[in-house]
């Protein structure tokens, strides 16, 4: 650990300017300084001192909105099942930390400290949690080390290794193998994860497979932001949502979007990029194109009708799994650049034909299975604007009738088989409260 906090400490210095800079910048790399560095907000001090007496603390950690997302729902479950509980929420990210609020409400929610051991500690000897839940693959050094110490059980849940780490860990196995004797309980998305951790050193009699927590994830239909746009939208209008995208991203969407027009000049497109701080850059960016551009921010304070051609700038935090419902077609971003790609679950809950581009290592698994039932495809940055004119089934002069009809045939029925993908791997939330249920009165009676 000693070693481990030096270089961590080295890091930081060197980077300083870096972060510096952009924290001049830009507030998303502002926001939660000071809990960051070790400073206990006072918000969640006040929280921790109005506990009532026969409540118990469970600290969850989710990086970001994904994570968050699915969390919320486990929450939800896990406080129903045990009502006794508390839970206080750190996140990463600053969108994860907004959606936390917005999802979790009356809930502490605050940001997890930087992994130094008196960081840590500050945190551990306000919240003295029951519980450490980390979501999916937040193991960080010092906070497992110093929940052990605290006598704080810790469980890694909807955890995942993927393809891109994995060489990394079995690397520095030896140093991970002690790390993951710390842990208490291990639930993994699939027996493939499952097996990935018991290469790097986690006990195997400490890991089960229950599943994927965004499997359960069950979003509304029709949020107040995703009701409006439908009431706004023209009767016969295409929908192409493009959602989490990345830098990168914008440009190549924008540069088919002419070529979609030109082939259906009934579509509308629905943007949301992945980070706020990039809204107005890619408004900027829409408008410099020529396309008609609509803030979601301004639309929901006045809506008004959205005309065929439009783009629908989605600069709202946690409307996108909503909106998702609207499409004719859904993209799933951050896969036309080398990121790793997002959850293309959303989309398909709605029975949404779902396309991605070639980067999805981090949802590997889940592509997978809905390529497996044919309810995915993946589309090159050089086809992207073809791909999307086909989903939208556009009719000419020229064209037979039934060619048409062929096609928004197909494209329904690979939304439908998305959807059935979607419900036939539910169960994992209720698979996962009643682990973390057994380990909570494991602890009881032990303690």
């Amino acid at each position: 650990m000693v070693v481990y906090s030096a270089l961590l400490l080295a890091a930081l210095i060197v980077g300083a300017p870096y972060w510096l800079l952009r924290m001049a910048t830009s507030g998303r790399y502002r926001a939660g300084l000071a809990g960051r560095l070790g400073w206990v907000p006072k918000h969640l001090r006040a929280a921790m001192t109005a506990v009532g007496a026969g409540r118990e603390v469970v600290w969850v950690h989710a990086v970001s909105v994904g994570e968050v997302m699915a969390a919320a729902q486990l929450i939800r479950e896990l406080t129903s099942a045990r009502p006794e509980l508390l839970v206080a929420v750190s996140t990463t990210t600053a969108t994860g930390q907004r959606l936390a609020e917005q999802r979790l409400p009356g809930l502490p929610v605050f940001y997890l400290p930087l992994d130094f051991a008196f960081a840590v500690r500050r945190y551990l000897r306000v919240l003295r949690p029951r519980l450490l839940i980390l979501m999916e693959s937040e193991l960080w050094p010092n906070l497992i080390e110093q929940c052990f110490k605290a006598g704080v059980p810790m469980a890694v849940v909807n955890a995942r290794v993927s393809d891109r780490s994995l060489p990394r860990y079995l690397m520095l196995r030896r140093l991970w193998r002690p790390l993951l004797a710390k842990i208490s309980l291990f639930l993994t998305q699939s027996a493939e994860t499952a097996e990935r951790l018991t290469q790097i050193g986690a006990p195997v009699e400490r890991i089960h497979v229950t599943g994927n927590l965004k499997y359960d994830l069950r979003e509304s239909r029709e949020s107040p932001l995703a009701a409006m746009l439908r009431a706004q939208l023209p009767p016969d209008v295409r929908v192409v949502v493009c959602g989490s995208t990345l830098e990168g991203e914008e440009k190549i969407l924008l540069a088919a979007w002419a070529a979609v027009l030109a082939a259906e000049p009934r579509a509308v497109m629905v943007l949301a990029p992945r980070h706020p701080d990039r809204f107005s850059a890619i408004a900027a960016m829409i408008e410099a194109g020529g396309f008609t551009l609509v803030r979601a921010s301004e639309f929901r304070e006045q809506p008004i009708p959205v005309q065929a051609g439009s783009i629908f700038l989605l600069d709202t935090i946690g409307d996108l799994a909503a909106v998702y419902s609207l499409g004719t077609v859904a993209f799933v971003g951050g896969s036309l650049v080398p990121s790793g790609g997002h959850n293309p679950l959303e989309p398909a809950r709605f029975a949404v034909p779902v396309i991605i581009g070639p980067s999805f290592e981090n949802f590997r698994e889940i592509v997978e299975v809905l390529l497996a039932h044919h309810a995915l495809q993946i589309v090159s940055v050089d086809h992207f604007a073809e791909t999307l004119v086909q989903f939208l089934h556009p009719i000419d002069e020229n064209q037979i009738h039934r060619i048409g009809e062929a096609r928004a045939m197909e494209a329904r029925a690979m939304g439908e088989r998305g959807r059935e993908v979607f419900e036939a791997q539910a169960g994992a939330t209720a698979r996962t409260v009643q682990a973390l249920t057994a380990l909570l009165e494991e602890r009881a009676v032990s303690g």
